[in-house]
């Protein structure tokens, strides 16, 4: 399988913070990964190094078939970068900051007009594509953002927590644009706070956390690695739900949980014949039910066991990592 990213062993020192302890982490073509993690666990210093902006201390890194640390230019040109803020002029319209990044990446006039105007069409951008930039909506920035990134037309994107402080709205909607990007076989590494985000978008997520991997797999992985499902039974008469809570006891061995609502009852299992169990005496007694089923934990409970802490929350003493001015190779 082609790998369009692959890392190994970066080690990222600010003084005394060790940003990056050892990471290993490998994108494959076509495909998106999630990198996850709390504030100051080392995303963006992983993107920065990743996007050629920063040297690693140790390490190596290839992006699109070049090594980032010996060949940055290479890599440059084969990559978009989407930070947390959008990087645009404001005082310039839509197109006019879409034409002059072409017009930066040697595209000639008509080309870079051209190119602007597919990208906006994409983006659904044209109306406002006349307007100064300032005059845009935290959505519309972000956007514009990102069609900023694909001018050049990489094969490799970097998205470096691109939803971070938009609507549901605004959120969705780019979570469309990321969607069509990836079905047009460009590779994506996305880094988010958002646990829905990554299970949403992501083909393989790889946790972080003060530095290091913690965890790494597919969304449905992560969330089966945080231990026991849940039974839950819900109920058609409330009046039978003392005598489901009975069934789910003898057959569990251990007190169920029956919900606020009154008929749904819950319980942990990490035995994958409970259900049936539970369906054959549910019928035998004549229960009928709303639902019957085992349910994985969460992306979030998944996040929680691997880090000890909410992806939002942030430490009380985060370190300054992530907008430390580094040196960029030539």
């Amino acid at each position: 399988m082609k790998m369009d990213v692959r890392a190994e062993g970066l080690v990222k020192t600010f003084g005394k913070t060790l940003a990056l302890d050892g990471v290993d982490l490998a994108v494959p073509r076509g495909s998106v990964l999630g990198v996850l993690g709390p504030n100051g666990a080392g995303k963006t210093t992983l993107v920065r190094i990743l996007a050629t902006l920063s040297r690693p201390d140790s390490g190596t890194v290839r992006v699109a078939g070049c090594d980032a640390v010996r060949d940055p230019v290479a890599v440059r040109a084969r990559i978009g970068l989407t930070g947390q803020y959008a990087s645009v002029d404001e005082e310039l319209t839509g197109q006019e900051n879409l034409i002059l990044i072409g017009r930066l990446l040697g595209l000639r006039p008509a080309d870079s007009r051209a190119r602007a105007n597919d990208l906006l069409d994409r983006f659904g951008m044209q109306e406002a594509s006349g307007r100064p930039v300032k005059t845009y909506s935290g959505g519309m920035r972000r956007r514009i953002d990102l069609a900023l990134s694909l001018v050049g037309r990489p094969e490799v994107l970097f998205l470096d927590e691109p939803t971070t402080g938009l609507d549901p709205r605004s959120r969705e909607d780019l979570w469309s644009i990321v969607r069509e990007l990836r079905s047009d076989g460009m590779t994506v590494l996305l880094t988010t706070q958002y646990l829905e985000e990554a299970d949403q978008l992501a083909d393989r997520i790889t946790v972080i956390d003060h530095g290091v991997v913690v965890a790494e797999g597919t969304p449905q992985e992560l969330k089966r690695e945080t231990g026991a499902q849940t039974l839950v039974v819900k109920a058609s008469d409330p009046g039978r739900v003392g005598r489901l809570v009975q069934i789910v006891r003898d057959i569990h061995g251990s007190e169920p949980v029956v919900a606020p609502d009154g008929v749904t009852v819950t319980v942990p299992t990490d035995d994958p014949l409970m259900l049936s169990a539970i369906v054959r005496r549910l019928d035998a007694d004549g229960i009928a039910t709303d639902e019957v089923a085992l349910r994985l934990p969460s992306l979030d409970d998944a996040f929680f066991a691997l880090t000890g802490r909410p992806a939002t929350e942030r430490p009380a003493n985060p370190p300054a990592i992530a907008d430390s001015v580094e040196d960029v190779p030539a």
